[in-house]
């Protein structure tokens, strides 16, 4: 296997602040949103989008995360049942914009997931998808609203996401193709 490096950890860091400023300048009240991560990564990516939209509004932001575990249509056919993480969400959806984070996209199933399950805590204003990686090879019809980088890959080629302190080395999302 081939593996190259698609974002360092200053690409990262680039497009954590680009993203808040998007979100910042597209979400008129920030008093009714919040921010979600899918575990586990998606979690850690939306923790530091939430910290830089704070730094920049002067705002606390809402924030959860998200296990999509007992939503996943693949889970009879997995063998080995994947381990249970936290799901919390201590807040009110209804009625609010949330931006969903995750950290690859690829055929749309673990999003389905995720829109699954946040919306059995209630009813959003909305929903925004943000990928730090966008692979295409969708199987569903489902696109990010924010993206932090776009390639196509094959159906068999990896994506790798590492972000600290979740792996035990520095930030960064390799590819890997056969």
């Amino acid at each position: 296997m081939n593996e190259t490096v698609l974002l360092s950890a200053g690409d990262i860091r680039r497009i954590i602040d680009e993203i808040a400023e998007k979100v910042r300048a597209d979400v008129k009240d920030l008093d009714r949103f919040a921010i979600v991560g899918v575990q586990t990564r998606g979690v850690e990516l939306a923790n530091r989008i939430r910290a830089r939209l704070e730094e920049l509004s002067g705002r606390k932001i809402d924030s959860g995360i998200l296990d999509i575990t007992f939503y996943r249509d693949d889970l009879a056919t997995r063998g080995v049942l994947p381990a249970i993480k936290e799901t919390r969400i201590e807040f009110n959806i209804s009625g609010r914009t949330i931006l969903l984070v995750d950290d690859v996209i690829f055929t749309g199933r673990t999003t389905k997931a995720a829109l699954e399950t946040l919306m059995s805590f209630g009813r959003p204003r909305a929903i925004r998808l943000f990928v730090l990686v966008d692979r295409g090879n969708r199987e569903l019809p489902i696109q990010p609203d924010y993206r932090g980088h776009r390639i196509e890959t094959g159906l068999r080629d990896r994506v790798k996401v590492r972000l600290a302190p979740i792996d035990d080395v520095g930030d960064a999302v390799m590819l890997s193709r056969e």
